[in-house]
């Protein structure tokens, strides 16, 4: 069975991107929360497995059993329980929720994260940010940007032209999706030459030119 060694994902503060998650709201959607069931849990990358887990399915609460690594040393076997919560929806049903098995904690969760602790936990136990925490102003705008072209179905990325109107959408709405996208989209070129200008000040101050770099000079 896979497991997971300790670890930072990128430079700086840690995001819930860097992680891997189990996520209860999954489990409850495929049918897996029912009493008595025991199954793998796997995740990958580039459609290959990096690691896994099993999952015993009890009443109130889920057995996780994995291994874990820490620092290059021997693999050590955990085994250990996470409470379920549940709450009624308005619309009918209930909702299943995580409580947070870290020590102190008990916070109720859709989502358990495995870091160097070698446990799963909330991500204020491990202290995580949302990725669009380390976002630039440019970075930000161009998310929403495409998230714009996405609903007006036009091809991702700002640099390719602009569609049509989606049939049967409204007149007014499209107008009004165009004028939000033109202004993130401005807003996200004016930050990269904002940022391409600085680059280039310090590569001048080392008496060194992006162009010549870019060409290989």
């Amino acid at each position: 069975m896979s497991g997971w060694g300790s670890g930072r994902g990128q430079h700086g503060r840690v995001t819930t991107n860097d992680m891997r998650a189990l996520d209860v709201r999954r489990l409850q959607r495929d049918g897996l929360l029912t009493p008595g069931q025991y199954f793998g849990w796997n995740w990958y990358r580039n459609n290959e497995k990096v690691s896994s887990i099993f999952v015993l399915t009890e009443a109130d609460r889920v057995v996780l059993k994995y291994q874990h690594q820490s620092r290059g040393g021997p693999w050590q076997p955990m085994e250990y329980p996470v409470r379920l919560n549940w709450t009624d929806c308005t619309l009918g049903g209930r909702r299943a929720w995580f409580i947070c098995p870290a020590e102190g904690c008990g916070r109720r969760v859709a989502l358990l994260y495995i870091g160097g602790a070698g446990i799963f936990a909330c991500r204020h136990c491990y202290k995580l940010a949302y990725a669009c925490q380390r976002e630039t102003a440019d970075d930000r705008a161009m998310r929403r940007a495409d998230t714009i072209r996405r609903r007006l179905g036009w091809g991702a990325g700002i640099a390719n032209p602009e569609g049509d109107k989606p049939k049967g959408m409204h007149w007014r709405t499209y107008e009004r999706l165009k004028a939000e996208y033109a202004a993130f989209a401005n807003a996200s070129w004016a930050g990269m030459a904002e940022r391409l200008g600085l680059m280039n000040r310090r590569l001048n101050g080392l008496g060194l030119d992006l162009d010549d770099l870019s060409r290989g000079g």
